[in-house]
C-alpha cells in the first residue's frame, strides 16, 4: 500500500543528504571565530613509541569512524554548516514532479514540498546523519499538517442521535453498496442495530444487489419498487429505525456520474426529506485526482461531511489518499482494504504517516 510514494520520500531523503554532505561549502566553517574549536594539542612521543604496526591500526580505526558515517567521503563532515536553498531545490522540484506523478493533487505537492524547503533551509547540520533524520522528520511533519483535518467522532455521533441516519454518495464503480455492507457490520460489532434503505431506485440490479447484503449481515432493508422515488425509500427507513429503536440509518443512493444535474437533484432531494446527521462520499482511491474531483462535486451539491477511500489495498500510487482530505477539506473516515466484510479499518493520520517512513 503506498509503495510509490513511501520510495519518492525515501529518495527525497538520500538526495537531500548527499546533496547537502557532497558540497564544498559543506566544509566551510560559518559561525563566527568565537566557536571555532580549538586546535588539537598533539603530544609528541618518541620515535620508538609508535610502531608500524600501531600506525596502521590507528589508520584503520579513522577509516572506520569514517565508514561509521555512510560508507564514503559526502556522509560526514566535521564543521557545522548551513543548509541553503541551492542545497534542496533541484531535489524539491523533483519530489513535487514525482509527487504529481503519483496523482498527488497540485495544491498538495506544493505545500509539502514548501513547508520541507522551510524547515531545512538555514538549519545547521554539524553531521550527514543529522541531515537525514532532519529531513524525515520534516517530511512527516509535512504530510501530517496535509493529512490534519478536523475529523468525524462516530462513536460520539451514535451516542448522541438515535438513529444516527448516514447518507452515502458516490458514483458507480466505487463499490459503495459493498462499504455500506461494511459499514453495517462495523457498528453491528459495536453492538448497534443498523438498518438498510435501498434509496438507489435507478440502476438496474441495485436493489438486489444491497438486498443481498443485508440478508448476507441480517440486517432490515427497506426497499420499493425500480424507480420509485428515493426520498420516499429513505423517509420510510428513518421512520422504521424510529418505530423499531433501531440505532443506525444507512441510505444507498445512485451513483451516477458527478456531473449528472438530475442526480444531484436526487441527492439534494433526500437530504431535504430525512435530513441525515453524515453525508458520506464514496471514492475509488486508485482514480486518484478523480476521487478528488468527484468529491468536490458532490461536496458542492449536497455538501458532504466525510469519506471513505475503498480500493486502498490495492493502491500504491497513494495519491488520492494523501490529498483528498486537504483538498475539500473533510476526514477520511475509513478505507476500504478487501472485499470482506470486515475489510475496512478505521482512518487515522499518524497511520499513513508511519506507512510512508517506516
Amino acid at each position: 500500500m503506498f509503495e510509490s510514494l513511501k520510495k519518492k520520500f525515501s529518495e527525497t531523503v538520500g538526495k537531500i543528504t548527499e546533496k547537502v554532505s557532497s558540497t564544498p561549502e559543506s566544509r566551510v566553517e560559518e559561525d563566527g571565530p568565537d566557536e571555532k574549536a580549538p586546535e588539537p594539542v598533539i603530544e609528541e612521543k618518541p620515535e620508538e613509541e609508535v610502531g608500524t604496526e600501531e600506525a596502521e591500526e590507528i589508520s584503520s580505526d579513522a577509516e572506520d569512524a569514517h565508514e561509521g558515517e555512510g560508507g564514503s567521503g559526502f556522509l560526514s563532515f566535521f564543521r557545522e554548516k548551513r543548509i541553503t536553498e541551492k542545497d534542496v531545490d533541484d531535489v524539491l522540484w523533483d519530489l513535487e514532479m514525482a509527487l504529481l506523478e503519483s496523482d498527488v493533487a497540485l495544491e498538495v505537492a506544493e505545500k509539502i514540498t514548501t513547508e520541507l524547503k522551510e524547515e531545512l533551509v538555514g538549519r545547521k547540520v554539524k553531521r550527514s546523519t543529522e541531515i537525514s533524520e532532519y529531513t524525515v522528520e520534516a517530511l512527516k511533519k509535512a504530510v501530517e499538517d496535509v493529512l490534519s483535518v478536523d475529523g468525524v467522532d462516530l462513536q460520539e455521533l451514535v451516542e448522541k442521535k438515535k438513529p444516527l441516519v448516514i447518507m452515502f454518495v458516490g458514483i458507480n464503480g466505487t463499490g459503495k453498496t459493498t462499504t455500506i455492507a461494511k459499514v453495517a457490520r462495523y457498528f453491528m460489532k459495536k453492538g448497534l442495530e443498523p438498518v438498510i434503505a435501498a434509496a438507489d431506485t435507478f440502476r438496474a440490479g441495485a436493489i438486489e444487489q444491497i438486498g443481498q447484503h443485508a440478508d448476507k449481515l441480517g440486517v432490515r432493508l427497506i426497499s420499493h419498487r425500480k424507480g420509485a422515488d428515493p426520498a420516499a425509500v429513505a423517509f420510510d427507513a428513518v421512520s422504521h429505525a424510529k418505530a423499531q429503536g433501531k440505532d443506525v440509518v444507512l441510505i444507498d443512493t445512485a451513483g451516477r456520474m458527478q456531473t449528472n444535474v438530475n442526480l444531484m437533484d436526487e441527492m439534494a432531494k433526500i437530504k431535504r426529506i430525512v435530513k441525515p446527521d453524515l453525508i458520506v462520499f464514496v471514492g475509488d482511491a486508485l482514480t486518484g485526482n478523480d476521487a478528488i474531483e468527484q468529491a468536490a462535486k458532490f461536496d458542492e451539491a449536497v455538501g458532504i461531511d466525510a469519506v471513505i477511500l475503498t480500493k486502498a489495498d490495492a493502491d500504491a500510487r497513494g495519491g488520492a489518499a494523501l490529498s483528498i482530505g486537504y483538498m475539500i477539506k473533510k476526514p477520511i473516515i475509513f478505507m476500504g482494504t478487501g472485499q470482506g466484510y470486515d475489510d475496512m479499518m478505521e482512518f487515522r493520520p499518524q497511520w499513513m504517516v508511519e506507512q510512508l517512513f517506516t
